[in-house]
């Protein structure tokens, strides 16, 4: 996803296996919208499409990060099909199976107006310029940062800092173990075709989350007493744990349920506007089990997990901390972006 990997995995960039390992290669697109139009692209409002699907990780950080700032307005989102077809991501949810903003019927066509048989696939989140069709970028590590740091004059009002300039080599030593551990870790497991490599990358994932457990166990939030990009890259993961990490991709030592301290920080977050709101567990089930044939060659869906614990209390607001700083939480989600009925935590 974050871009669809080759093989149909949901991730930013594409993956790829070197010696049976999965590796997930960098964006190619890495261009930069920023408040001086450096890269030729500067930052107005209605001028770029963010292209999405909800049962992606990768995309969903961009998700988060858009309705925490209020940008809805000035960053117009598509919503793609979680189930891809050999041409990628498809905007068969829309009348006429074309987006109503772009026009096409692919995402790959705006990658092809940008550079026909660009390595790397498709991937998701993408920026698209409206007036020309053209890609902007698909650099997911980047994007998130560049909405929090260079959209600021089109933030709303009382938009949190999700990247505040004195914590940010904390934040990012954070991410980066998350990343290479959690975020990124859950597939070299999922996608591992031997045994020592699945071993490796699983222990992997449970050493980092035992440490973050840690890390959680006496503060609200990863990094200072606000929500930051850390939080949310971590939450992407972590809300699609049990759903479908756990046993689709055999991350099975224990469920996110079972920890206490990872589970009730996951919930503080799904019930904070801006997060839970954004999540489609539809989605996200359709795309895992349906898309990855080679983990799942049936595509039978499973009717679990039991989703109505996320909205079980939490008590994390013990802790202290301030969600929003000294900002305010976002209005309601617009309408047209609702989650559907099959998607919602009851």
């Amino acid at each position: 996803m974050g871009g669809d990997d080759g093989d149909g995995t949901a991730g930013g960039g594409n993956g790829t296996y070197g010696r049976k390992a999965f590796s997930r290669s960098r964006s190619h697109f890495t261009d930069r919208i920023t408040a001086d139009g450096r890269d030729g692209w500067p930052v107005e409002a209605g001028r770029y499409r963010l292209v999405v699907s909800r049962a992606c990780p990768w995309a969903s950080r961009a998700v988060i990060s858009r309705r925490l700032l209020g940008l809805e307005e000035a960053l117009p989102m598509a919503v793609t099909d979680p189930v891809q077809d050999d041409r990628s991501w498809r905007f068969t949810l829309d009348p006429g199976g074309r987006d109503p903003v772009l026009g096409i019927r692919f995402l790959a066509e705006a990658y092809a107006k940008r550079e026909p048989d660009a390595p790397g696939g498709v991937s998701v989140p993408a920026v698209v310029d409206v007036p020309s069709g053209v890609l902007v970028t698909n650099d997911y590590q980047r994007l998130t940062l560049d909405l929090a740091t260079e959209w600021t004059a089109l933030h709303r009002a009382g938009a949190p800092d999700l990247y505040p300039e004195r914590l940010r080599d904390e934040i990012d030593a954070v991410m980066a173990d998350v990343y290479e551990e959690v975020n990124n870790g859950v597939y070299r497991a999922g996608f591992a075709h031997d045994q020592a490599r699945y071993e490796e990358a699983c222990a992997g994932v449970f050493r980092r989350l035992e440490l973050l457990a840690r890390r959680l166990a006496d503060r609200r939030y990863l990094v200072g007493d606000t929500l930051t990009e850390a939080d949310i890259r971590l939450f992407t993961t972590l809300v699609r744990f049990d759903a479908v990490y756990h046993g689709h991709f055999k991350c099975n030592r224990w469920k996110l349920t079972e920890n206490p301290v990872l589970w009730a920080y996951a919930r503080d977050l799904f019930q904070t506007p801006g997060f839970g709101d954004t999540v489609d567990f539809d989605h996200i089930k359709r795309h895992y089990y349906q898309v990855h044939t080679g983990i799942n060659p049936t595509g039978i869906v499973p009717l679990g997990p039991d989703l109505s614990g996320w909205l079980s209390p939490h008590r994390r607001e013990e802790l202290g901390g301030r969600p929003f700083g000294d900002g305010t939480p976002p209005g309601p989600v617009p309408e047209g972006e609702r989650v559907g009925a099959r998607g919602r935590v009851a």
